[in-house]
C-alpha cells in the first residue's frame, strides 16, 4: 500500500496571511517528497477560503518545481466548471511540465455554495451526468481528432493540444461514492477515490465492497487502483489525542455549515461558529472524532490503516485539512513518515 499526502490552504481567519498559508502548503509537499511519500493531491474550490484552490494545476506544476520524486494529483477537478477541449489541454500542458508526473482526480463536486456562483442553476444530479460526460471526452481528446455531440458539449473533430507526456494519458481518477458512479469508474478505465468523511471503519469496509462489486461486474475489464482518503493524526501522546479530536471536531463542524450552505460568508470566510454552536452539532463530537478518524499515537495508526491495508486498498491518502496551525500539521505528518510508514514498506 502506497501513502500520499492530500493537502490545501486553509485559512479560517481574516488574520492569516494568504502568501505565508502557500509557503506552508508547499513545506508539507516537500516534506512528503523528502520522506518518500508515492503522491501529493490537492483540489479545486472557488471562492472559499476553507480550502482555496482555484486551479490545482498551478499548485501542482509549483510543488513539482520544489520536489523531485511524488506524483501530483488533482484531487479533485470539478467536472461541471470545465469543457472537455480545455480539460484536455490543461492537464496535457501540466503533464509535459511536470515530467509526467501528473494523475487527474476528477469529481462531480460538493459544495452548493460553488454551483450557485460558478453554474446557477446546476444541482448535483446534473454534476454527476456531467463528469460522466467529460471523462470519456477527455480520453478520447487525448487519442486525437475526436468529435463529440453530448448533452452538455458539442464540438467538431478535435485533439487535445498538448498531447499528454504519459502514453495514453495521465491516470484518472474517479470521486465515487455510490455504486453506479464505481461501476462508471471501473468501466472506463479509471481509479477510483473514496473518503469516508466523518464516518468510521464500517464505511471503509463498504467503499470498498461496491468498489469489488462494480469490479466483479465488469471481469474482462483490468482491476483500477482504489485509494483511500482519510483524516489522519499521529499524536504525540494520550493528551495530544484528545486535541487533535477536539480541532477536528471544529474542522467538521465548519465542514457541514459549508456544505449546508445556510451561514453568511464574507469576504471568503463562512460567519464563525461559536463554542455552543459546535456543541450543539447533533453527531459531531470529539469523541466520535477520535472513534472514527484515525487520530492516535502511531501504534494506534498503525493498527488503524492496517484494516485498511487488509480490506485491499492501494493508496492511502493522509488528509491533512484539520484547521490545526502549521507547526501541529508538520509534526503529525513527521511523526506519520518517521513512524507509521516504515511498517508499512
Amino acid at each position: 500500500m502506497k501513502f500520499s499526502l492530500f493537502a490545501h490552504m486553509e485559512r479560517i481567519s481574516p488574520d492569516q496571511d494568504q502568501k505565508q498559508l502557500y509557503d506552508e502548503f508547499i513545506e508539507l509537499c516537500k516534506i512528503a517528497d523528502a520522506g518518500g511519500m508515492h503522491a501529493v493531491w490537492t483540489g479545486e474550490h472557488h471562492g472559499m477560503n476553507f480550502t482555496i484552490a482555484p486551479n490545482p494545476f498551478l499548485n501542482l506544476i509549483d510543488v513539482a518545481r520544489h520536489t523531485k520524486n511524488v506524483r501530483l494529483g488533482t484531487g479533485t477537478v470539478i467536472a461541471p466548471f470545465w469543457h472537455p477541449i480545455r480539460l484536455a489541454g490543461e492537464a496535457a500542458m501540466t503533464d509535459i511540465i511536470t515530467d509526467g508526473r501528473l494523475d487527474l482526480g476528477i469529481a462531480r463536486g460538493a459544495y452548493s455554495y460553488e454551483y450557485e456562483r460558478m453554474m446557477p442553476g446546476m444541482d448535483a444530479w446534473e454534476a454527476g451526468q456531467r463528469m460522466r460526460e467529460l471523462v470519456p471526452a477527455v480520453q478520447k481528446l487525448w487519442q486525437g481528432d475526436y468529435a463529440h455531440d453530448g448533452e452538455f458539449h458539442q464540438f467538431p473533430e478535435a485533439t487535445s493540444s498538448p498531447l499528454p507526456l504519459q502514453p495514453g494519458g495521465p491516470p484518472i481518477w474517479v470521486a465515487a461514492r455510490d455504486p453506479n458512479s464505481h461501476e462508471f469508474a471501473v468501466a472506463h478505465g479509471c481509479n477510483v477515490q473514496v473518503t469516508p468523511l466523518w464516518n468510521g471503519d464500517d464505511e471503509v469496509a463498504d467503499l470498498m465492497s461496491k468498489f469489488n462489486a462494480a469490479c466483479a461486474k465488469f471481469p474482462d475489464t483490468p482491476r483500477p487502483k482504489i485509494m483511500l482518503l482519510r483524516h489522519t493524526y499521529v499524536a504525540e501522546d494520550a493528551a495530544d489525542v484528545k486535541r487533535a479530536a477536539i480541532e477536528l471536531n471544529r474542522f467538521y463542524c465548519y465542514f457541514g455549515a459549508w456544505f449546508m450552505n445556510k451561514r453568511s460568508v464574507s469576504q471568503g470566510l463562512i460567519d464563525p461558529l461559536s463554542d455552543d454552536d459546535i456543541a450543539a452539532h447533533p453527531f459531531y463530537t470529539p469523541d466520535n472524532m477520535e472513534r472514527d478518524l484515525i487520530i492516535g499515537t502511531a501504534d494506534t495508526v498503525i493498527d488503524r490503516i492496517r484494516t485498511c491495508e487488509t480490506l485491499g486498498y492501494d493508496e492511502y491518502s493522509f488528509w491533512i485539512d484539520s484547521s490545526m496551525s502549521f507547526e501541529r500539521k508538520k509534526a503529525s505528518l513527521e511523526r506519520f513518515i518517521k513512524d507509521v510508514m516504515p511498517v508499512f514498506q
